[in-house]
């Protein structure tokens, strides 16, 4: 007998002729190929070596894991984020709620992702700052407010170091108004601004009298409807309720807020109707299937900081994504960022553009995968494949995999297409290196130039290189933490 390439005469006998065999193929795909054809059952595992291979992250990783200090901090992490009860509690100028913004002294703008300069911004985060320029009355021009960004008159610092948040470019200016989202067990407080809908929006770098004019209406008309919507109902509106419920009926409340955005409108409906303008805000709130997303975040961002700060804590805090860079924060590495290029974004595209119009990974957004949703619930949400490509099997397995680097479920998130388990919750960067297995986001697509807009949605992974700057900036626990003499 010729025996078959890559094996033995023994064992390509049993293979053509002998009793079935079973294998388990590790590591290169096509080693699993030559006794797959011979007739064997071959089963992949999805196995990578630890730190991509990296002998000196491997043994630091090693050092991590199982380690008594750093599983006692994770578990008081997941604790703090999992006790958040996110309510929405008011809508107010961004100048009352930051401080930073209600100094007149100075033209600040807060933005999404990681900081950066005017001169290094993407096309539609510059677009942004144009336009929040314009806003503010600072220019009366596009051309005057690029002017003055040139000059470094206007400051710009991240929106995550304000306990804010902003989708895609995330221009948070002083006049704008933001909603303010509360736990009330610890009067801890997070901030977003109010979506614009869908179409030609600033968020995404689109620019225009429609866009500014649609802005101003948001300031002028209906943050009042909706301040005085909820003065009159006279208790907050309780976001994880509205939250789990929607993943019950098909969101998963970062790309799909359909459902969501629905139970909103219904908690408020009946107090918006006796405001000022009643028609227009409902009906716009009605058109706008997105208006949840930015509740979505602020209550995401409110949970992962109330993570944020306990020592030895490998959880991930925070999760953007400016344009340019990617960063994330960890919760026992302090303010610092660990950072890589933006990635692209695979997904669909409306007609007539295609990747190469579109801008790299942007957006505040992807905090809500730090808290369970967005691509971790992906399951929840079989419709979604639909816009950003894929299918309902992919979106299945997706979450599944979401909860291999994850440290727990969320009691109140439940994943009705698996079984019911809760949305696996708390990314620890250690499982992200031990796995090689990356966050998954789901988010909209910005032209790369200024002034365009949304052209399209799709998914995107987190760069593992930000976990592996992150895993070089961990201490290992003294040696008297892990015998238990200290404590974390």
């Amino acid at each position: 007998m010729t025996a078959l390439p890559g094996l033995s005469d023994e064992t390509a006998g049993l293979l053509l002729g002998g009793a079935p065999v079973r294998i388990a193929a590790v590591g290169v795909p096509e080693f699993a190929e030559v006794p797959r054809t011979a007739g064997a059952e071959v089963t992949a595992l999805d196995w990578r070596p630890p730190a991509a291979g990296e002998p000196e992250a491997a043994w630091r990783l090693a050092e991590l894991t199982g380690h008594p200090a750093v599983e006692a901090a994770n578990r008081e992490a997941v604790a703090r984020l999992l006790a958040v009860r996110p309510v929405w509690t008011r809508v107010l100028p961004a100048r009352e709620a930051i401080a930073a913004l209600g100094d007149r002294s100075r033209r600040l703008l807060l933005h999404a992702g990681p900081p950066l300069a005017w001169s290094a911004m993407c096309g539609p985060m510059r677009a942004g700052v144009i336009g929040a320029a314009l806003l503010e009355g600072w220019a009366d021009s596009p051309e005057a407010a690029e002017r003055l960004a040139d000059s470094g008159v206007l400051e710009f610092e991240p929106c995550h170091h304000h306990e804010a948040v902003g989708p895609m470019g995330g221009i948070i200016s002083p006049s704008m108004p933001l909603i303010e989202v509360e736990d009330p067990a610890t009067g801890r407080r997070a901030y977003s601004n109010l979506n614009e809908g869908a179409g030609r929006c600033l968020r995404y770098g689109a620019l225009g009298a429609d866009v500014m004019e649609r802005l101003r209406w948001m300031g002028t008309v209906l943050a009042p409807a909706l301040s005085a919507a909820l003065g009159a109902r006279g208790e907050g509106v309780d976001l994880r309720a509205v939250t789990a419920q929607a993943l019950q009926m098909g969101d998963e409340c970062h790309s799909r807020n359909t459902a969501a955005s629905t139970l909103l409108l219904r908690e408020l409906a009946a107090d918006l109707c006796e405001t000022a303008h009643a028609r227009e805000v409902l009906r716009f709130l009605s058109d706008n299937h997105y208006w949840f997303l930015n509740f979505s975040m602020a209550a995401a961002k409110l949970a992962t900081s109330a993570a944020h700060g306990v020592p030895h804590s490998t959880l991930v805090t925070a999760f953007a994504r400016n344009g340019v860079e990617v960063g994330i924060r960890v919760g026992g590495l302090g303010d610092a960022w660990f950072t890589a290029p933006a990635t692209q974004v695979r997904g669909l595209y409306f007609a007539g553009y295609g990747p190469e119009d579109a801008n790299p990974d942007i957006g505040d957004s992807a905090i809500t995968e730090t808290y369970g949703l967005g691509g971790f619930s992906l399951a929840a949400a079989p419709a979604i494949t639909g816009f950003v490509g894929g299918t309902v099997e992919e979106a299945l397995r997706t979450s599944r995999d979401m909860a291999r680097i994850s440290l727990a479920r969320h009691e109140a998130y439940r994943l009705p297409a698996l079984g019911g388990v809760g949305a696996p919750v708390g990314i620890d960067v250690r499982a992200v290196l031990d796995t090689g297995i990356v966050p998954v986001v789901t988010t909209g697509i910005s032209h790369r130039e200024p002034g365009i807009g949304q052209i399209g949605a799709g998914l995107t992974h987190a760069p593992l290189e930000c976990f592996r700057k992150a895993l070089d900036a961990m201490a290992v626990p003294a040696s008297e933490i892990a015998s238990g003499t200290g404590s974390p």
